[in-house]
């Protein structure tokens, strides 16, 4: 059976293409929203944190009908981070659509993309998108999305891919770059027919492969995926059976079933093959579970999902502020919080530490993990982080570690910057290409290298700069690298930072807090020009007699504190520093908080080096 009234497809591409933008007027166009209803930009990222940053984090369904078709649309995100979200829901569409920033062209997440995309033989729509942007170069733009696929080994029919040119703001689509668009007609006739109707076997046993988890506090857990044969309908009995697992099937009760029209999920009484649908009632099911009739348990495999390559350490609060902020602050209450995390992330990894209050949690990058920390900050969490490590590997006895891909475009004028601190963090450069007054810049670089060095970037670029970076496989261990030439400011007692304290403080360096803020011994106040850790304090008050009065001390200027964001945190800190994050504050601090002890500890891993040497 063919369903000629369905289509499903994804929007790829790579960060700030235009995904979410084009989705909006997709829904506008095809007949979402009343005439008079009022609608937001960006509908689809529907987050606080994505909102906030721009960005979407977590692929997301909607659907719209033109001509009698439903045609189902799942929005990606475009950074590097969150690929494994654009892996797992490729296994429930028949199609996608790869959407090239008309000025920009190609970048590493389009690749990253567009080849999970070929692997499993999906039909590629391509659309040149921003199409109005003022240094929009089509033909060139064209010439790489072609090189592009011969890199990737494209077949002669996804190389013969139909290509549109797109304005998603505007909401206009044509297929001739000179004809000016009106509509997205043009798209949507392409969807209809380039991209198949879903086919199978609407009268066979039930299988459908779960894409996604969602969690509603009044039913539990919602599976959502793909019916590949057969139909479903509520208070069904049915098997969960995992393909890469194996073991006995467990069963479960279909107890109430929705499909996605639209941005609401409406309840239907069945659904058949093709579909798309999100169900309750199965308590236990995970990405990658197939629910199956029980007649015929046959699990359907999984698209394996890319490894993580970096882990940071979770661990309990246990500095001198633990617990004021927090809601949630025991080990145990960490613990189901992460592992819970992982029945909707594919691409994370939680292992029990070397203690039972640590947690060594492994991600993509830098922002994922990031994403994950600042989410159960606002949940009401309070917890300690390490500075995030990345995973090495043995490959025929060599050790090997993670390689970067980075593309920058940089102002010409700041080139020599840029290339000078990635020559000294071990980078390797491959193509340097002229984009009008900007460069153009491709580096291979290991991902430990670039730790701290997106701040460093932005200062060099003043802020004009853009980077952005890819897996790239492994390589050959490249030797140790000294990644930060500064020092910490640690406080050396307890107290509330005074005005007359942090006028002192500041003839050492750039402070991290203000005045009358409370501070702890071990904590980082600020950091140092020195390669060296200093012991200062913040705290200490003016001797006061009967000429001296405290309110001298409002004379006393001092220098605005660097506030830090929770990624710059990461990026800051070293070996032997920790983040302390709670839902109101960010602190950074040392691991061995007792001054002594921590010059003691300094001491003696000093001697130890030496000892090694000789």
């Amino acid at each position: 059976m063919i369903r000629n009234d369905l289509r499903n497809v994804a929007i790829i591409a790579h960060v700030d293409h235009g995904k979410t933008t084009l989705v909006d007027e997709m829904l506008k166009q095809g007949g979402i929203y009343r005439d008079n209803q009022e609608t937001v930009t960006r509908v689809m990222d529907s987050g606080d944190l994505e909102k906030e940053r721009g960005i979407t984090i977590l692929a997301k369904n909607t659907a719209v009908h033109y001509k009698d078709v439903k045609i189902n649309i799942i929005d990606t995100p475009g950074h590097a981070d969150f690929g494994g979200e654009v892996e797992r829901i490729l296994k429930m569409v028949n199609g996608v659509i790869l959407l090239v920033d008309a000025a920009e062209g190609p970048m590493p997440q389009t690749r990253f993309v567009l080849q999970r995309a070929l692997e499993l033989n999906h039909r590629v729509i391509i659309v040149i998108n921003k199409i109005d942007k003022p240094d929009a170069r089509l033909g060139e733009v064209e010439d790489e999305i072609l090189e592009l696929l011969f890199d990737l080994n494209a077949s002669d029919e996804q190389l013969d891919s139909p290509m549109l040119y797109c304005s998603g703001r505007a909401g206009t689509a044509t297929e001739d770059p000179s004809e000016e668009g009106v509509n997205l007609e043009p798209l949507f006739e392409k969807i209809l027919s380039y991209i198949p109707a879903p086919e199978g076997d609407e009268n066979g046993e039930l299988q459908l492969l779960v894409s996604s988890i969602d969690y509603n506090d009044y039913v539990g857990r919602i599976g959502i995926g793909r019916i590949e044969r057969g139909s479903i309908r509520t208070n069904q009995d049915a098997y969960i059976c995992n393909y890469h697992e194996g073991g006995a099937p467990k069963r479960t009760k279909i107890v109430s079933l929705y499909q996605i029209d639209g941005l609401v999920r409406v309840p239907v009484e069945s659904a058949t093959m093709g579909d798309i649908v999100c169900f309750s009632g199965a308590e236990n099911i995970t990405i990658g579970d197939t629910i199956t009739s029980l007649t015929a348990p046959e699990p359907l495999e999984f698209v394996k999902v890319s490894e993580p390559t970096m882990e940071m350490t979770f661990s309990v609060n246990d500095s001198p502020f633990a617990g004021k902020e927090g809601k949630f602050v025991t080990s145990r209450q960490l613990r189901d919080r992460l592992y819970k995390e992982l029945l909707k992330d594919v691409s994370l990894r939680v292992e029990d530490g070397d203690s039972t209050e640590e947690f060594r949690v492994a991600g993509r990058g830098e922002m994922h993990l990031s994403i994950l920390i600042e989410t159960m900050r606002r949940e009401g969490y309070e917890m300690m982080c390490s500075n995030p490590r990345v995973l090495f590997k043995e490959i025929d006895g060599v050790k090997c570690e993670p390689m970067e891909k980075v593309t920058l475009d940089v102002p010409s004028e700041y080139v020599g910057a840029v290339v000078e601190k990635l020559g000294q963090r071990k980078g390797d450069l491959l193509e340097m290409n002229p984009l009008g007054t900007r460069m153009r810049i491709e580096y291979s670089i290991p991902s430990r290298c670039l730790f701290g060095y997106r701040s460093e970037f932005l200062t060099a670029t003043h802020g004009e700069g853009i980077i952005n970076t890819i897996f790239d496989g492994y390589q050959p261990y490249r030797g140790e690298i000294v990644m930060r030439f500064t020092g910490s400011l640690v406080a050396s007692e307890t107290g509330e930072t005074t005005r007359y304290g942090l006028f002192n403080t500041q003839e050492r360096g750039n402070l991290f807090v203000g005045p009358q803020t409370p501070v702890y011994e071990g904590m980082i106040v600020g950091e140092t020009p020195k390669n060296e850790d200093i012991a200062v304090n913040p705290c200490k008050k003016k001797q006061l007699t009967a000429i001296r009065s405290a309110g001298a001390d409002e004379k006393l200027l001092l220098t605005p504190p660097i506030i830090f964001s929770l990624e710059e945190a990461i990026e800051f800190i070293t070996d032997d520093e920790l983040i302390e994050v709670t839902p109101k504050s960010i602190r950074l601090r040392k691991k061995i908080l007792d001054n002594e002890l921590r010059m003691k500890a300094v001491m003696k891993a000093r001697r130890e080096a030496a000892a090694a040497k000789q």
